[in-house]
């Protein structure tokens, strides 16, 4: 069995980032969950298809993970990716 990646999308200055990352903590460190953060406008790719969005939470890395939410934590969807990924 494997670490669970999640990877949220983020970029300085914004509250909701925060407020996801920090309610997002408690939760990965439950299941054992790797947190990785980008900041969108690091990429020009990612801040094209997800900018508009962030924070965005998504199953695995960009290009092809799957949203989970985005603007706030939606901690049923993150629950049930992290219990089917453990």
């Amino acid at each position: 069995m494997g670490v669970a990646k999640l990877t949220l999308l983020s970029r300085a200055y914004c509250h909701l980032c925060d407020e996801m990352q920090a309610a997002l903590a408690p939760l990965a460190a439950r299941y054992g969950a790797a947190v990785e953060v980008i900041d969108v406008d690091s990429d020009a790719a990612i801040e094209a298809r997800y900018g508009d969005l962030v924070p965005v939470l998504l199953a695995g890395t960009p290009p092809d993970g799957i949203e989970l939410c985005h603007y706030r934590l939606d901690v049923a969807a993150v629950t049930r990716a992290l219990s089917a990924a453990g």
